[in-house]
């Protein structure tokens, strides 16, 4: 298999398959990052800390995002709805955001230019997100945005996750 990247509705956040997914009767092997190739399509990015989060499900993180980091995102385990919305005031996209289901079956990754805030909400009975990115974290620059905030339309597949203080906005 090739790495293969297609744009979204919102401009600059790409959802890309990862170059070799093989299975057999052991199990399966995903090659889940080639710098050289990313970088043949045009994903020149340089990735500095890698984080992961284990959630079990109806477990709702974020949104969050900041103005200077991009972001890799990845399933490794269970699925989870993602969804990613524009937060750049002078962008002609504010406020719109799309979502996609990550898995440990489909593989897939989604990358998120800065500007951006994400959150993902856990499908399975557990599940686990990784994502890299091109800054160390720095909790003090991220932004907020309620999971359920009014002056968004965003669609949850429930009405009542699991959410912390800050991930209501609240903290």
């Amino acid at each position: 298999m090739t790495l293969s990247v297609k744009e979204t509705p919102l401009e600059g956040v790409m959802c890309i398959t990862p170059p070799t997914i093989f299975e057999d009767y052991r199990g399966s092997y995903i090659e889940t990052y080639n710098a050289r190739l990313y970088q043949n399509h045009g994903i020149d990015k340089l990735f500095i800390q890698d984080d992961i989060s284990i959630s079990r499900r109806n477990v709702l993180r974020g949104i969050h995002g900041d103005k200077k980091t991009w972001k890799l995102i990845s399933c490794l385990y269970g699925a989870f709805y993602l969804l990613v919305v524009d937060n750049r005031k002078d962008s002609a996209q504010y406020s719109k955001w799309c979502a996609f289901t990550l898995s440990d079956v489909n593989h897939f990754q989604i990358l998120i230019p800065p500007g951006f805030g994400n959150g993902h909400l856990v499908l399975s009975d557990s599940a686990i997100f990784h994502y890299k990115q091109t800054t160390e974290y720095e909790r003090e620059s991220q932004f907020t945005i309620a999971f359920d905030d009014p002056n968004y339309d965003f669609w949850w597949p429930i009405k009542d996750p699991i959410v912390s203080i800050r991930d209501r906005g609240l903290g």
